[in-house]
């Protein structure tokens, strides 16, 4: 069998000729002047969606299932703001029952253009029925039928189920409105850690992250 191939470590030129505009975008030391990390992560959140060819909003989200064993997948980030990060996807999933069991997680995000990432940990708490309701209806109408036909995480035996599933949805649902099924709703991650990284020249990277407590955020610069 042939060996993986994998990228050796850039050499000296090899920075100075590929790393120079993510470099330079990532020299500014006014980063660590932050006090609080949401404001940061915006804009890092923004400059992200100009250079990320897809998604800039996935995350990884890490879990424990029931049993106490971890997992992770990419979801996408719907919301941001002092209440924490976001997402959404169906409860009786494997993920919807890994929160029930542990309601703590950990997201990444890595935004590959810039050199970047984010890592996030904290509680998880279900959003409200409303907030639910106000992302679906926002969502468009096969992806709400899909929600319908889906019993996600669960064995299907093969392609034609799934489309079966989508065609008795669509005719159920056929000159009306798809409402937000029971199962499907969002959670919020609460977070008690933020970790910023940026890559910077022969490993050298920096790292800042913030812990939240009862009086606020702290921040600390970290050891590449």
């Amino acid at each position: 069998m042939t060996a993986p191939v994998i990228p050796p470590s850039p050499s000296r030129e090899e920075y100075a000729e590929h790393y120079a505009a993510a470099l330079a975008a990532n020299g500014d030391e006014t980063v660590f002047d932050r006090h609080e990390p949401i404001g940061l992560f915006l804009e890092w959140l923004a400059d992200a969606r100009t250079t990320e060819p897809n998604d800039p909003n996935a995350m990884a989200l890490s879990t424990l299932d029931p049993d106490g064993a971890p997992d992770s997948r990419m979801v996408l980030l719907k919301d941001v703001d002092a209440r924490g990060f976001t997402f959404y996807s169906n409860r009786e999933s494997a993920k919807g029952e890994a929160l029930a069991a542990h309601p703590s997680a950990a997201l990444l995000f890595h935004w590959k253009s810039l050199r970047r990432q984010v890592r996030v940990r904290g509680r998880v708490e279900p959003v409200t029925p409303a907030e639910a309701d106000a992302y679906f209806a926002s969502r468009a109408r096969e992806s709400r039928i899909g929600a319908w036909a889906s019993a996600q995480s669960r064995p299907l035996p093969d392609r034609r189920t799934l489309e079966q599933a989508v065609e008795r949805e669509t005719r159920r649902f056929e000159g009306g409105e798809v409402p937000r099924p029971e199962h499907w709703t969002g959670w919020r991650v609460a977070p008690t850690q933020v970790e910023f990284w940026r890559d910077r020249p022969f490993r050298l990277h920096d790292r800042l992250r913030f812990d939240r407590s009862a009086d606020g955020w702290t921040k600390t610069r970290l050891w590449p």
